[in-house]
This record gives C-alpha cells, structure tokens and sequence, in this order.
C-alpha cells in the first residue's frame, strides 16, 4: 500500500513537473533590460557625473573572479548547479528550520529564482505572481547557462548605498574593478546580498567583519580556500575606500547636458537613467571645480529668497574659437536651488551691453576717435506723455569734454553711449546684437544702450564669441560624442559643433577688442583684474545685477550676480563679478598651458599713430579727430538712484599693477 501510494506521489510529480516545464516552454521570456547608469565625461575621459535609476555598471563573466562567485553560490544557493531552477531540497530544508526557530530565519529560494524576480517581477506576494515567478524561473533554466545566470544575478544584485551589481559595489566599496578585488573583499561582497544594510563595512564595519569572517569560515569548510589563506584574510582589517566628494554644483551641467542631447535625440534623453550611455563633453573639470568653488566664495548675505541663500550667481566659461564649454554653473549649490541662472535667468545686462553700441557704431564707418560731448542730455520718451529719458554717470559729474570711444568704454560713460545709440540708432545695435548672438526680445529704444532689455548669460556670453574670435560666432556646445554601454557610437564627433557663423568683419571685431581692453587699464573699471595676459572685457552693473565677461583669444567668461528676488545689489560688476571672473580665467588659462596669444591685426585694420582704423576710413596725415558728432540738445535734471538703467560704473581701486598695454 505504501510502495502504491508512493508510486502515485511520483508520477503526480513527473506529470506535475512536465506541465510546469511545457508552461515554461511556451512563456514568452521578456528581454533583459537592466537599468545601468549613464556617465558624464569631461574633455580628459574624468567622471564628472551619473544618471542613473539603479547605480550599475554591468560586467562579462569573465571579468567577474571565479572565486567571488562560487562565494557567492556558497552563501546563496550551494545546491546552484544541481537543481533546475527549483529546488526541493532547498526548500524542505528551509521549512524545517523555520518551524524549528519559530520564525522565518532562511528561505528557500534559488539563485534563478530570484533573478526572475528582480528582472521581471514587481514585489507584490500574491499566488499569480509566484506562479509567474516559477514559470520564469524554470524559462531561465531552458534559455541560459548557469554561468549566464550566474553572472546576470551578480550584475543585478542590491548592495546597498544606491549599489547594483558587484562592479558598482566593488567600486564604491572598495575603489577599483571587481577584478581587482582581495580574498578578503571577496568575502565581504559575497556576504552581503543577504542584508545589504546590515552588513554595509561604512555604516556598520563591525557586523560586516563579522559576516565577511564567516564567508570565510564557509570557504575553508568546503576547500575553496586553505586554512591558512583563511585566517590571514580574517586578520586583515575592514577597509574601504574613501568616498569620492561630490563633484561643486554639477547638477546644472548634467541637466544643460540633457538638454542638449533631448533636442536631436530626445530617446537618448528618455533612457540617460537607465541606458548606460557614456557622454563625452568638452567640459574640462579642473575649470569647472574652479568656477564652482569661486562662486562659493561669494559673500553671503544675512537673508534668503524662498530659503535660498543669496546673492546667487552663475558662470560660463568657453574656448570662442570652438564654442566649446569648458565650465557652467547655474548657482551656489543644486541640491538647494535647481534653478538654472545660466539660462534661464533673465536679466538687465547693464554696461556689458555697451560693446554692441560701438560694434555698431564702427560697422558704420564711425572710427574709434570719434567723439561725444560727456554733458547733461535728454531724450524724449517713448511716448508724446512719457517723461524724457535722462541717463546720468555713476559719479553723476560731467566733463563737458568730447570723450573718444575708447574712453567712453574704459570709463562706461553713460551720456556718451547713450548719445552714439541715438547717432547710430536703436534698429540698428538691436540688429546687430541678435546677430552676434542675443536672442531675447530687445526693446529699441535709446535706454537700450546701457543694457535696459533683460537677457540671459548663456546669450550674451555667445554674443561675446564674435569680439574674441574676430567675427566669427561660435555657436556653444558641450557634448563631442556619445556611446552606448558596449562603446558604440551613436553621436558621432561633430554633431552639436564646433559651429561658426562669420557676423562681424574682422576689423570691427579688433578694433572693439582693442578698445575693451583699455577697460583693464588705469582708469577703466576693471582695473587691478588684469591676467598678465592680453585680454579684453567689460563690466556690467544696475541696481539688482553685476557682471562681467571678459576673453582671451582662447577663453571667454562670463559672470553674473545679484537676487533671485531683484532686490538692490551692494556692490558693482569690477567688484561682485570680477574677482569670481578672474579666478575662473586663471584656473582656465592654467589648464590651457597659459597661452599668452595676442589678437592677430586683421588686413582691413590700419594703425595710424595710436589709432586703429578700418581700411579706407584712416585719414591721410597724421592724428585725426572726426570731432563731436551732432547729439540731442542738453537737458540737465536731477541724477536717478542707482546705476539702472542710467548710470555708468566707478572704476575699481587698483588692487595690482595694470596690465601692459
């Protein structure tokens, strides 16, 4: 009777295991798809940051110890290689100490199993999900290999600390590939999938010695390892690997970076989280670091907008020969405030907008010794009831003298800027801004000349390319190229730049370079910023803003400060700005090898004494002064508060020896 009863328990098992295996047969096995992080390089092939919805770096079997996996299988699963997905044995044996303790201390479930799990299944316990987890399971068993599962789970298990798979771990443990790893190492990873948190060698270095030993312990019994190599891995001491300090506000670049690649491949955008792409960008990170820490040091005030500290700031650093990025920060901190400064903060430029108004200017024919009368002026409205416009100096003093264009733009003298705006004429510097690169909407009026029309830095540092690069635009880019996980290309080098469109003659670009470098001389107002180098650029300054963007032939940088709220601004473009604008530019010219190029003269570019000109407009003999060009008739009235939108900036007390010129 028993040997019958038997005979039927056994052949309502095979019946029972044969139609588990055709149900398996016939369930469709959903594609691998495990989430792996994409990573940010900069120039140099330096990390600079990851996306990543599970932190994981796949690796090969091979690349994976043999010695970490048989661990593994150890501790997991010792009956691995002999069962087919499901194991009996495993499972009575897990019943029959649960009943024993009382509680549930080991389960019963295959290193299969639990691939299936984490790969297809969401963790509800429910009968229909373990049904499907089985029929998985076993549709594994009949795909792959052992080995194949094997090294799917070890790329797919969680240990801890945003850790998936044994390489990430590996890495963020101990500090170098899986390969690399120690017996001892070994034998901490191996102990972990059990409780990552638990056993975690940073947060409880004591419980995870405790459990590494006992891997160890476990190899020995079985002849994985001799005794000897035991007890000399378990005198060695818990080490992990210091961690990496978070790269200063890289949030706005990678999110910049995001959005770049989302405007030709928006589904390499979609999947940066899970795709495992490596994007490699022009970004250079020593550069980056720098102008991160730079704004750091920005005075903070006592107050915050929306709890946010402030002032807040923003830079970017490029090569206008390229238009190559090489730093971005969108703020002080990313975790605090994600709002992108450098985009999408619009803002009064001030005085950086003046060089537009004597580009414009010198594309007319005007040559730089021409002259304005620095005196009260009025200007009527916008309209016939509006109240004349009225600009005023910082200092709200006049000199009553004809001011060359040179002078005017070391000095930022409002009167005389805003008397060539109305000599060349609104349409025309608004034409000539968009061209160079603006791309906010610009009201084209006479107030426009002192920077009354807000933009955003990444704009007017483009539009800055044309003065450094002798014309030529350069449109800006961070992304050079893009893989996929196996190292495919899948944006090709030259897909986002570099690009550059000629909108200035080269003459108009010198001349105007030679006249802002004069900004940086004894009474100009960046005097005391000088680089030691020859280098150009302008202050910018009203009641809620400071800036300041300046260049070398090889790298442009640009800055802004002041509230994310508008509030008044203590303090001025040379002195909020600058400083910020000159340790970027060092750090900058220092990762450039510091080239101490000067700007070639262009052949539409004559000098005549101490005067550029462009060719056919330089007078015949000797020192030549168009003389004072015709202006509104003077209107005085009392100075406005403040520098916006009407005044022009104090020259900065020199702090060092001028640049030669």
């Amino acid at each position: 009777m028993v040997l019958q009863i038997t005979g039927w328990a056994t052949i309502l098992f095979l019946l029972l295991a044969s139609g588990l295996a055709v149900a398996a047969s016939r369930t469709p096995l959903p594609p691998v798809d495990l989430p792996e992080a994409s990573r940010l390089y900069d120039r140099h092939g330096r990390l600079i940051g990851s996306w990543f919805e599970e932190n994981r770096t796949p690796v090969s079997s091979s690349q994976i110890p043999p010695l970490l996996k048989a661990a593994v299988v150890l501790m997991e699963d010792e009956r691995f290689y002999e069962h087919h997905g499901v194991d009996p044995f495993g499972i009575a044996r897990a019943l029959y100490r649960n009943l024993r303790a009382g509680k549930v201390v080991e389960g019963g479930s295959t290193i299969t199993a639990q691939l299936a799990k984490n790969l297809y299944l969401s963790p509800e316990r429910t009968l229909s999900r373990k049904i499907k987890e089985l029929l998985l399971t076993l549709k594994l068993e009949q795909q792959f290999s052992k080995d194949q599962i094997l090294t799917l789970y070890l790329n797919t298990i969680y240990f801890g600390d945003a850790a998936y798979g044994v390489e990430t771990a590996s890495e963020y443990y101990f500090g170098k590939s899986v390969s690399e790893l120690t017996l001892p190492e070994i034998a901490l990873l191996a102990g972990m999938p059990r409780s990552p948190a638990a056993y975690s060698p940073r947060t409880h270095p004591d419980r995870a010695k405790a459990r590494r030993d006992l891997v160890l312990d476990r190899m020995a019994q079985k002849g994985l390892i001799t005794p000897k190599e035991r007890d000399q891995a378990k005198a060695q001491p818990i080490q992990v690997a210091r961690l990496a300090q978070p790269l200063p506000r890289s949030g706005y670049l990678m999110d910049y970076i995001r959005s770049e690649i989302a405007t030709r491949y928006p589904e390499i955008a979609a999947r940066l989280s899970r795709g495992g792409y490596r994007i490699f960008t022009t970004i250079d990170l020593d550069v980056q670091e720098a102008a991160a820490a730079a704004l750091e040091r920005l005075p903070v005030a006592g107050e915050t907008a929306a709890g946010v500290r402030q002032p807040q700031g923003a830079i970017l650093a490029v090569d206008p020969r390229t238009g190559e990025i090489l730093a971005y920060v969108g703020g002080r901190n990313y975790q605090e405030s994600p709002f992108d400064r450098v985009r999408d903060a619009q803002r009064q430029p001030g005085s950086a907008f003046k060089p537009f108004v004597y580009v414009t200017a010198l594309a007319q024919r005007f040559p730089m010794t021409a002259t304005q009368i620095d005196e009260p002026v009025s200007f009527p409205g916008k309209t016939p009831d509006a109240p004349p416009f009225v600009p005023m100096n910082f200092d709200r003093t006049f000199s009553y003298q004809p001011v060359d264009m040179t002078t005017a733009l070391a000095r930022s003298l409002n009167v005389v800027t805003a008397r060539w705006m109305a000599v060349v004429g609104p349409d025309a510097v608004a034409r000539t801004a968009a061209l160079m690169g603006i791309e906010s909407p610009l009201e084209r009026s006479i107030p426009l000349a002192l920077g009354t029309s807000a933009v955003n830095l990444k704009e007017l540092v483009r539009a800055y390319t044309p003065l450094a690069n002798l014309g030529w635009r350069a449109e800006l880019f961070a992304v050079r190229r893009v893989e996929d996980a196996r190292g495919r290309v899948l944006v090709p080098e030259g897909t986002f730049g570099p690009r550059a469109t000629r909108v200035l003659e080269p003459g108009v670009a010198y001349i105007t370079t030679a006249m802002l470098q004069s900004v940086f001389y004894p009474g100009g107002t960046a005097y005391g910023l000088g680089l030691g180098v020859p280098v150009a650029g302008k202050t910018g300054t009203t009641d809620e803003d400071a800036w300041f963007l300046g260049y070398t032939p090889t790298l442009l940088t640009g800055v802004w400060v002041g509230w994310d709220d508008y509030r008044p601004l203590q303090g001025q473009g040379a002195t909020l700005a600058g400083p910020i604008w000159r340790q970027v530019m060092l750090a900058g010219l220092e990762a450039q090898g510091y080239p101490r190029d000067d700007w070639a003269m262009p052949s539409d570019v004559v000098a005549v004494g101490n005067a550029l000109y462009l060719k056919g407009t330089e007078p015949e003999v000797g020192p030549w002064n168009w003389g004072a060009v015709p202006s509104p008739e003077p209107s005085p009235a009392p100075p406005p508060e403040g520098e916006s939108p009407g005044t022009s900036e104090t020259p900065t007390p020199p702090s060092s020896p001028p640049p030669s010129p």
